[in-house]
């Protein structure tokens, strides 16, 4: 771990007033990586659109296979840390994360050009699964260059003010994602967004890509790497100082369980999870909820900044892990009330018109379908599965073996069927398809008749609660991440601090983090209960805060320019 302050800080005391280089160095960074954040959350964004481009399947398992591509860009961000990480602590910061934004925006245009799946059939999912990994390669190496650039040009005492930008950086990025997305839908109408406008935003980011690498090569090497490069004491190997060497290895797993982990799942419940709950559960008109959750954003952005400032004074980790611990304890409650001033109605529906799935238990499944392709033919999948896609929260009771399953909506009872598959296992038959047909509409006759909505109503919104709630929401995220980076670097020596920081930082937020909305959302389709994914969250959260309370120490007073 870093060692104390009492050794000679490059970058002088906090009594130092910010220099114009130091603006500089900030600005940069952080303008960057907005971009570079705009061009990766494009995609979950535009998800349920995406899905309907470019995969194949019912509604609900191709919007789960869109969700899945999107976390695949999570899922190699670890991979991405590796290989940018290895390069930044043995050529330098500034070059490794001109590199990775180079990676982003290529990958990011390409996508805005893709034909979908009708034009060129599997090969389009294919591609836009390849250009989604290059795409969290290149964020795995972005985060922890501008993060640790950032940091080593910072005064000591002013780390968390300072690195705070950069950790505003992912919301402003997402804001401008938003931004973008909604006023291409205003100036061309839903029906032409959803036909081709949504890849207007993809295509956009090519002139963002360009400032970036502009406003980036005006920029110098940071201080501290400089100074250990021109004294020959950089790593020639930082993966196996980082990770084959004990003592950093059980800081790298510390920061990880202890820190990234559930700062990652808050984050992520916050912003994406909140925006996927009110369009797909909730039904609420996607330009309404991207505007409200802009909103939300907009209100709470400035709090990174505060309490990465705090935290200079106070500390980091009981922000983060007060964070956690708050986030935990109160989604339940904050879900509810989402759902009751965005879709009164469908709480009306869930409190008065109770739903029961008769069904013999050995005949439901978990429907996790990541290919989009398979059906799943038993009558309990089918009723299951069609009261997820309407929003419908259910109670399952056990039925005699052999039985086919019975949906109850009050007291109407509505018998379900078994399909039968064709020849190659992918589908329905004729005679089921007309089945489930019949079944849809009788199902969807009795829930409508039984109060729940199809769709949100706008004029029932109560928009100001629902802009606090999401505010709140988002506070949540600016305790966990404004303060992180800065301690991320403090935990870590010079020469190999790009690598072992930014590994521990993208398995939570690439694995735990970036999987959530998926995870979530089928542990919803599986138990009935529209909160029912929130318990990912809270209980990942709640391992960080026993295992941060317990093991990571308080990082603010070290000296990050040590070099061993």
């Amino acid at each position: 771990m870093a060692t104390s302050s009492g050794t000679a800080d490059l970058r002088g005391s906090k009594a130092a007033g910010i220099t114009a280089e130091e603006r500089k160095v900030i600005f940069a960074s952080s303008l960057g990586t907005v971009f570079e954040w705009y061009d990766f959350y494009l995609y979950g964004s535009l998800a349920p659109i995406i899905a309907k481009q470019f995969f194949i399947g019912d509604p609900t398992t191709s919007f789960i296979f869109a969700l899945l591509a999107f976390a695949a860009g999570f899922i190699v961000r670890p991979f991405g840390a590796l290989v940018f990480g290895r390069l930044g602590d043995m050529i330098g910061r500034k070059y490794t994360f001109l590199i990775t934004i180079l990676i982003m925006g290529g990958s990011t245009f390409i996508v805005g050009l893709l034909p979908g799946y009708a034009a060129i059939g599997i090969a389009a999912p294919i591609v836009l699964v390849g250009l989604r990994l290059l795409q969290g390669l290149a964020l795995g190496g972005e985060y922890g260059g501008a993060a640790t650039y950032v940091a080593e040009h910072a005064p000591h005492g002013k780390r968390g003010a300072f690195t705070s930008w950069i950790q505003t950086t992912a919301t402003l990025g997402l804001f401008l994602s938003l931004l973008v997305i909604l006023g291409t839908r205003t100036a061309i109408g839903e029906e032409a967004f959803n036909a081709w406008g949504w890849r207007v935003p993809f295509l956009v980011s090519v002139l963002l890509l360009g400032i970036s690498v502009w406003i980036r090569l005006s920029m110098n090497e940071s201080p501290a790497f400089a100074k250990m490069k021109a004294e020959g004491k950089t790593s020639k190997a930082p993966l196996s100082e980082a990770f084959g060497q004990w003592g950093n290895l059980k800081i790298v797993i510390l920061a990880l369980i202890g820190l990234t982990m559930g700062q990652a799942v808050v984050w992520y419940t916050g912003q994406f999870y909140a925006l996927f709950f009110m369009t797909q559960v909730l039904k609420v008109d996607g330009a309404t909820a991207n505007i409200l959750v802009a909103l939300g954003l907009a209100l709470a952005t400035p709090f990174f900044i505060f309490f990465g400032s705090l935290s200079d004074k106070i500390g980091r980790k009981y922000i983060i892990l007060g964070g956690c611990v708050i986030a935990a304890a109160t989604y339940f409650p904050l879900f509810g009330a989402l759902t009751h001033y965005a879709n009164p109605a469908l709480e009306s529906a869930l409190k008065n018109s109770p739903v029961v799935v008769m069904a013999d238990p050995t005949t439901c499944h978990f429907q996790f379908n990541p290919t989009g392709t398979t059906k799943f033919p038993s009558s309990c999948d089918i009723a299951t599965g069609m009261l997820s896609n309407a929003s419908v929260a259910y109670t399952k009771q056990d039925a005699p073996a052999g039985s086919v399953a019975k949906i109850k909506v009050g007291e109407k009872e509505i018998t379900s069927f078994n399909a039968t598959m064709t020849p190659d296992g992918l589908n329905f038959d004729k005679a089921s398809k007309d089945a489930e047909a019949a079944l849809k509409k009788e199902v969807g006759g009795a829930i409508k008749a039984a109060g729940y909505p199809a769709k949100a109503d706008d004029t029932q919104i109560n928009k100001p609660m629902v802009v606090l709630i999401l505010f709140v929401l988002v506070l949540y995220v600016t305790m966990v991440y404004g303060p992180i980076a800065a301690m991320l670097v403090e935990m870590f020596p010079t020469r190999i601090r790009y690598t072992s920081m930014s590994l521990p930082y993208h398995i939570g937020n690439g694995w735990f983090g970036g999987l959530l909305p998926t995870i979530s959302f089928a542990l919803v389709a599986f138990k009935g209960d529209i909160y029912y994914g929130l318990w990912y969250p809270i209980i990942v959260a709640l391992i960080t805060v026993v295992i941060g309370t317990l093991f990571i120490r308080e990082t603010k007073d070290n000296n990050i320019y040590a070099h061993d």
